[in-house]
């Protein structure tokens, strides 16, 4: 944070430097209801400090609406589940019955996604994991019909529920096993501790639930798995801190680890490339390219954010684009200022201002995708053609402490 405090002290420089002295009003008092079904471009961006998720639209900027999540200020997971019909949103949250303490309540809310409007609260174990950045957190299975939430007190567990019949049905047990991703109709995944994985998987009746163990098969001492996993059909496509790719197949009655392969070749690691930010993959499931957020840095530095996305092929497992990233300081500045985008004023920022990089990136499944990326700090969103890699649009101000970001 020390070296990016200049850049963002300096922003604020500008911004009050350049603000427009009159702000038109806002209208006030409008219900809105969204679409029945999602444009191709919209995304969820979650913030911790405005303890919500907000709906937002790539191709006009627009704020569309807001969710909250739980008792505010408290906790860092707030991470959507879309049902399968795309009328539901399930959202896990916390409560405490005296703000900052008190007894706690945990709820998995169902809200209807046109009016955004709290439908069914179904009560679980006050036991769900709160951490940063809170990657699988919770899965909805493939059947759309239970969410797995992970639990962590700080023995872990699953807590499953049946969004349809809107019950808790049980908590599994997950000894050294953490984080939720589907893996079938009725079943989940967990990553372990020993480099292994565990299968938790809800009965035919949803009435209980069954885990087995997968043998290991990454060394979490030598390259651990990050959690910031995507993807693609039946197949998830997780990467370790230098860089590996490992294929997991969930499309089977067991789940198959797969052939492992590497981002990076001998220049690039040579040259100290790789993956980081808080969500740095990013997947277009019809094209079959893999997206992902890459920096130059030291081991142990898979957390700062990148300039770079680097496209690759999955059939070939080459790389075959390189898309630098929007400044999102630049892009704040500009908001805030009233400056737009291609003139001098603009080419000044750009030049002038460090590029601290983005933490999270996105890209919709539509047949002309764009990749989203986010700045940290006060958040920029960054919209650029995905196919070619040109910058569409900035959004200059969509948070203040954005997190993850979600396809609708």
């Amino acid at each position: 944070m020390g070296r990016r405090l200049p850049a963002l002290l300096a922003a604020v420089a500008l911004a009050a430097a350049g603000a427009r002295a009159e702000l038109a009003a806002e209208p006030v008092g409008r219900v809105f209801t969204l679409p029945a079904t999602p444009a191709p471009h919209w995304f969820w961006l979650t913030d911790i400090l405005l303890h919500r998720t907000a709906l937002f639209d790539a191709d006009s900027g627009d704020l569309l609406g807001t969710l909250s999540a739980g008792t505010a200020g408290l906790g860092f997971v707030i991470a959507p589940l879309f049902s399968k019909d795309r009328r539901e949103i399930y959202l896990a949250e916390s409560y405490y019955a005296r703000g900052v303490r008190g007894e706690r309540t945990d709820v998995v809310n169902v809200y209807d996604a046109q009016s955004l409007a709290p439908l069914h609260e179904i009560a679980i174990p006050p036991k769900r994991a709160e951490y940063f950045p809170g990657n699988a957190a919770n899965a909805l299975s493939d059947d759309g019909r239970f969410v797995a939430v992970f639990n962590v007190t700080p023995a872990t567990s699953l807590t499953v529920v049946d969004v349809r019949e809107r019950r808790f049905v049980t908590e599994v047990g997950a000894p050294g096993c953490g984080l939720a991703f589907a893996a079938g109709p009725r079943r989940f995944l967990m990553l372990c501790g020993d480099g292994g994985a565990l299968a938790v998987t809800v009965d035919a009746a949803g009435a209980s639930a069954a885990a087995e163990r997968i043998a290991p098969f990454f060394d979490p001492n030598a390259d651990p798995l990050t959690e910031k996993a995507v993807r693609r059909g039946n197949e998830w496509l997780f990467v370790s801190f230098e860089g590996v790719v490992q294929p997991v197949d969930v499309s089977g009655p067991a789940i198959r680890p797969g052939e492992t392969w590497s981002l990076f070749d001998e220049d690039a690691r040579g040259a100290s490339w790789r993956v980081g930010g808080g969500q740095h993959l990013a997947v277009h499931a019809a094209s079959g390219r893999l997206y992902a957020l890459v920096h130059q840095g030291e081991k142990d530095t898979h957390k700062e954010p990148g300039r770079e996305v680097w496209v690759y092929d999955l059939a070939t497992r080459a790389r075959v684009q390189r898309i630098e990233v929007g400044n999102p300081l630049a892009a704040l500045v500009r908001q805030q200022a009233g400056v737009e985008r291609g003139g001098a004023t603009s080419w000044l920022l750009d030049t002038l201002l460090p590029n601290p990089g983005v933490g999270q990136i996105l890209v919709t499944q539509d047949e002309s995708p764009v990749l989203v990326a986010v700045g940290e700090g006060p958040a920029s969103v960054l919209v650029h053609d995905a196919r070619s890699g040109k910058l569409l649009r900035e959004i200059g101000e969509a948070g203040i402490a954005s997190t993850l970001l979600y396809a609708p």
